[in-house]
C-alpha cells in the first residue's frame, strides 16, 4: 500500500509515500487499507479510531488553509496530485502547561506523499502549484471542533515560503484564516474551557 518515510519530531506524526502502479493506461494507487496500515492513531492510542468521513481539497497555486487545530480529530492526508508546503504545529505541550511554546515542522508533500496528523498538532498548507489534497479524517464534521490560529502569527514563526506572483509574497486566504487570532489568545481560551 504505501511506504513508511522520515520520521517526525513531533509525537505520533507519520509520512509516507502511496505505493503507485502505471502502465500505458495510466495508474493505481491504494490510498488506505487498514490491514496494512495498523492503527491510524499514535502508540499507545486509541486503536479503535476509525475513518468515518473523506474529503477533497482542491487549491490554487497560492492558496493557503491554516493554521488549523482539532481536539477530537486525527487526520491522514494524502496529495493526489501537486506540490505542497506542510506546516504543523504542535500545541499539545501549551495545552498542558509543559512548555511555553510550541514545536514547528515542515515538510514540502509532492504527488503521492502521506501524513497523519494527531489531535493537538495544527496543520495547515500552501499550495505550491495546483493542489489535489485527499484527507480522511476520525469525526464527522460538526463545526465544533474546527479551531485556528494566524497562520503568520509572529509568536510561533512558521516559515511559510513567499508566494510567487502574489502581491508581496502573500498567500490567498479564506475570510477565516485572514482573521484568526493569535496561538497564545486560542491556548488561553482552550485552557479557560471557552473554545
Amino acid at each position: 500500500m504505501s511506504l513508511e518515510r522520515a520520521t517526525s519530531a513531533l509525537a505520533g506524526v507519520r509520512y509516507g509515500a502511496v505505493a503507485r502502479h502505471a502502465d500505458e493506461r495510466g495508474s493505481f494507487r491504494e490510498l488506505w487499507r487498514a490491514g496494512k496500515a495498523g492503527g491510524i492513531g499514535p502508540p499507545g492510542g486509541d486503536e479503535a479510531a476509525r475513518f468515518v468521513q473523506a474529503n477533497l481539497s482542491t487549491s490554487a497555486a497560492g492558496v493557503l488553509r491554516g493554521l488549523h487545530l482539532h481536539r477530537r480529530q486525527l487526520d491522514y492526508w494524502v496529495v493526489a496530485a501537486g506540490r505542497a508546503f506542510v506546516a504543523l504545529v504542535d500545541v499539545r505541550p501549551m495545552l498542558d502547561g509543559s512548555a511555553a511554546a510550541p514545536a514547528i515542522e515542515t515538510r514540502e508533500l509532492r504527488q503521492d506523499d502521506w501524513v497523519t496528523i494527531p489531535q493537538g498538532v495544527a496543520h495547515g498548507f500552501l499550495a505550491l502549484e495546483p493542489l489535489d489534497l485527499l484527507y480522511l479524517v476520525t469525526n464527522q464534521y460538526d463545526g465544533s471542533d474546527e479551531l485556528g490560529f494566524a497562520w503568520d502569527d509572529p509568536a510561533v514563526g512558521v516559515p511559510w515560503p513567499a508566494v510567487p506572483g502574489a502581491s508581496a509574497g502573500r498567500p490567498i486566504l479564506s475570510e477565516r484564516d485572514a482573521s484568526n487570532s493569535p496561538l497564545a489568545d486560542l491556548v488561553s481560551r482552550l485552557r479557560a474551557g471557552s473554545t
